[in-house]
This record gives structure tokens, C-alpha cells and sequence, in this order.
């Protein structure tokens, strides 16, 4: 392992300024850094930023990205851009010794050099490495289904649908057909429901193009293995979001689970069987697999113990937020009761934890988080949505209208909200585009098949250097 080399970048005679190392770029490391950027004195601290994407991904514009509504490249915060005064560290963070002060991670450039892991020393830091997709054990889920938490996912998504709408236009198999307009979404919550409903609503838009396919030959399946869908937004509005979807001739399956997957062959535990090519697996997430890598404290369920500033309960030094933090809601009638790890709570804790962090290092008095849950919206399609916002209940176009201007507001920089404003009107004047770009993915099989080799598999990602047993 090498050590990295870490200066404090302080002039003889002068203090030394504090390392905060901050392991994730989204909401919380991305909102985190940001503050403390603006906020501290250059001679204070230097700011590291580790994170596996040079990027922040805003998720709610996922399910836009993937029926078309938004490009991309729109969905995405450069973070290099917007932490200009900050240290920007591609990479993944494997472990963490707090007790040493150190986190070892891992960057491209380590795989070629070969000279493995790297350490980085810090004085404060703050975890905000989020979650990742809660898999189960289930028959063909590793080889056949796709998730839905990054924008590589949302596009490779909307390039699959439409091509298997061009697989189902030309083929003479009826089999072929009918499992290639099948797509089954496992998970009833926000992504599942909001990438289902958008990509439904695509994918009857671009049936119009097609001369042998009518919306009505598409079959969607939902499952969810509770009694309702998106809890979020309350029982009444899930109802209802249940009743707009069968109205759809869309398939909702409550209290069913995937069994399997195998063969390209969706299982359910009702006893339906589904050939399809598509499986979206939405269903749940867990706590980063780096917290289970650092000797920092955690709940039962994966999650660091934090106190309501946002510190990590018992230790000094270390902060905590967002999806990888358990943050007791003290505005709850119920003692116990956490912060639900969503974008809500996250960017909210960002600030205060900036701010308490700063407070901590000026020997200044730390405040408690504390924000009463406003509700949520969810998008079902162009022009349709639910919403449950300060005790009031919309549906239809209000709610979808409210969905987008809340989630213009919350899309960081000015640059980003202009940009994404441009698009929906341009849409809004335009008809949508449904062209795939599933070529993108396979960038050389062209030349590679003009150059007479023939098109070649990708080759698989290097495998990541396992933890020694003294950095667990």
C-alpha cells in the first residue's frame, strides 16, 4: 500500500490547516463540500472530496432522463466545476481507521500502477458514500435485470425499451415478440413506480412509429411485496396512483415477490410466469458497503449511529448524513424515530453539517437538525402525478406541475436550472425523440468490425484490491 502524499500546505510558522476528507459526491458530500467551501477561510481547512463519479447525480430527473424529457449530461452536477476550491479524488474508499485517522481508497490510476491501495490522512471527515441496490439471492437477477440508481442506468434502460420495440417490429417469432414487449419492475416505490410510468408513457408515444405495434400489445408488469405502492406520498394518494396505473392497462402486483429470473423466464410468488428480456430492479437499498469497512459505530441495520448534529455518535471528529446515516428525528412525537433517508432530509443535512463542522473547528456552540417532513411528489407520466405536500392531496396535472417546479428549485447551480427549464419547453413544443443510442456502449465494435477482427466483448473491469486484514 502506498501512503499518499498529504501536506498541510501551511507556510513555517503558521498553523496548519485541518484535512476534512469527504467520502461520496452526492447530495450530502457534494452540498457538504460546497458550504464548506464558501464558508471557511482558505488558511482553515483544505477540502478532499472522494467519489467513485466525477459527478453528482440529481436521481429525481432519473425517470425524465430515461423516457427523454431530459438530456443526460442535464441530470449531472460536475463537481469539479462547482468545487473549484476543493481537492476532487475519483476514486472509491475501501476502508477506514478512524482511530488512525486514515481511509484507503482505490482510483483508476491505481489499477494501472499496480502499486495497489492508497492511504489518505484526515482530521475530520465526513462519510455521505450513500446506498447501494438491495439485491436478494434470486435466480437469474445477477445476469438478466438492470437497476435504476444512476444515469447510466436510466439511459441503458431507455436504449433497451426501444430496442426491444425494434426487436418485437421485425421479428417472425411470436415468442421473441411477446417477451420482448414485456418489461417487469420489481419494487413499488419512488423508482420503480416514477421509471415505470415514464417509460410507459414513452414507450406508448413511440408505438405511433411503429406499423405492427400498438401500445396495447406492450405488457407492464409492477411488483411490490407489500400491500401498497409509493408510501411516500400516503395511502390515499397511493390508491389513487394504483387506479391510474391499471387504468393504463398496467399490471400491479401487491404482495408478490420475484422468485426468478432464470432464462430470461420472470417468476412471481402468485405463480404468473412472464417471458421477458427486462427486468428493473428497484426494490430497496442498503447502507454502503464501506461502513461495514470502517471501525466507526453503526445501528442494526448497517447505518452509523449519529447524534442530531450530525455527528457519529461517541466518536470525535467524524460526521455523518443522507442515505448512510441513522439522524433521530427530533421533531417526531415518537422517541426512536430516524430521518428517512431521502433527498429531502439529505440536503437539509448537508447545511447543518457544514455549519456545525465549521462551528466545531472555531470553538463555536453545534445546532441540532431538525426539519418536520413536508411531504413528497412523484411523477406518473407527462402531465400526470401524485403529491401529498403540507397535509394536502394532488393528483393529475397539478401535481405533476408541482413535481416540476419543486424539483427545478432543487437542482443545484443556476446553470443546471436553465438548462433543464430550455429542455421541458423545447418538448413541450416539440415532439419527443425515441431514438436509441444502445451503440454508445459498444464505442469500437464498428471499427473493430472494419478492421476485420470482428466485434469484441468489452473486456471485464480489473477487480478491486480486497482489504488486508488490518484495514477492515
Amino acid at each position: 500500500m502506498v501512503k499518499a502524499a498529504n501536506s498541510r500546505g501551511s507556510a513555517p510558522g503558521t498553523p496548519p490547516r485541518t484535512r476534512i476528507l469527504v467520502v461520496g459526491g452526492g447530495y450530502v458530500g457534494m452540498y457538504t463540500a460546497l458550504r464548506l467551501q464558501r464558508k471557511l477561510r482558505a488558511d482553515e481547512a483544505e477540502v478532499t472530496v472522494v467519489s467513485p463519479e466525477p459527478y453528482m447525480t440529481y436521481q429525481p430527473f432519473l425517470p425524465e432522463a430515461a423516457a427523454g424529457s431530459i438530456s443526460p449530461r442535464h441530470v449531472v452536477v460536475p463537481l469539479r466545476r462547482v468545487l473549484d476550491r476543493c481537492r476532487i479524488i475519483v476514486g472509491e474508499a475501501r476502508s477506514i481507521d478512524h482511530a488512525k485517522r486514515t481511509a484507503t481508497i482505490t482510483t483508476l490510476a491505481t489499477a494501472e500502477e499496480g502499486t495497489g491501495a492508497v492511504e489518505i490522512e484526515y482530521d475530520e471527515i465526513v462519510l455521505a458514500p450513500g446506498s447501494v441496490s438491495r439485491t436478494l439471492p434470486i435466480p437469474g437477477l445477477a445476469e438478466y435485470a438492470i437497476g435504476f440508481k444512476t444515469v447510466e442506468e436510466a439511459i441503458g434502460l431507455r436504449n433497451h425499451v426501444i430496442e426491444q420495440m425494434d426487436i418485437a417490429s421485425s421479428t417472425r417469432d411470436p415468442a421473441i415478440r411477446d417477451a420482448a414487449l414485456t418489461f417487469v419492475f420489481v419494487g413499488g416505490g419512488y423508482a420503480g413506480v416514477e421509471a415505470l410510468a415514464e417509460l410507459e408513457d414513452m414507450a406508448r408515444y413511440a408505438a405511433r412509429y411503429y406499423h405492427n405495434i400498438k401500445p396495447e400489445d406492450m405488457k407492464w408488469v409492477l411488483v411490490e411485496a407489500s400491500d401498497r405502492i409509493l408510501p411516500e406520498v400516503g395511502p390515499d394518494m397511493g390508491k389513487y396512483t394504483i387506479r391510474e396505473l391499471r387504468a393504463r392497462n398496467i399490471d400491479l402486483r401487491l404482495e408478490t415477490r420475484l422468485e426468478s429470473c432464470a432464462d430470461r423466464v420472470a417468476v412471481l410468488s402468485d405463480g404468473a410466469r412472464f417471458p421477458t428480456r427486462t427486468v428493473v430492479w428497484t426494490a430497496g437499498v442498503k447502507p454502503h458497503p464501506v461502513l461495514a469497512a470502517s471501525d466507526l459505530p453503526r445501528n442494526e441495520r448497517g447505518r452509523l449511529a449519529c447524534t442530531a448534529f450530525l455527528t457519529v455518535a461517541g466518536v470525535e471528529h467524524a460526521w455523518s448524513a443522507g442515505d448512510a446515516a441513522a439522524v433521530p428525528d427530533i421533531t417526531a412525537a415518537a422517541p426512536g424515530t430516524e430521518c428517512a433517508p431521502n433527498a429531502q432530509h439529505a440536503v437539509r443535512q448537508a447545511r447543518v453539517l457544514a455549519d456545525n463542522l465549521i462551528h466545531a473547528l472555531r470553538d463555536e456552540v453545534l445546532t441540532e437538525y431538525a426539519h418536520k417532513y413536508v411531504g413528497s411528489v412523484a411523477s406518473l407520466g407527462l402531465h400526470k402525478g401524485v403529491a401529498h405536500v403540507y397535509g394536502r392531496k394532488l393528483k393529475g396535472y397539478p401535481a405533476w406541475l408541482m413535481h416540476r417546479v419543486y424539483h427545478l428549485s432543487r437542482v443545484p447551480t443556476f446553470n443546471r436550472k436553465m438548462r433543464v427549464l430550455a429542455e421541458w419547453t423545447l418538448s413541450g413544443l416539440f415532439k419527443r425523440e425515441i431514438v436509441s443510442l444502445g451503440s454508445l456502449e459498444h464505442p469500437r465494435a464498428e471499427f473493430e468490425l472494419a478492421a476485420g477482427g470482428g466485434p469484441k466483448e468489452p473486456p471485464p473491469p480489473p477487480a478491486p484490491n480486497p482489504p488486508k486484514d488490518n484495514q477492515r
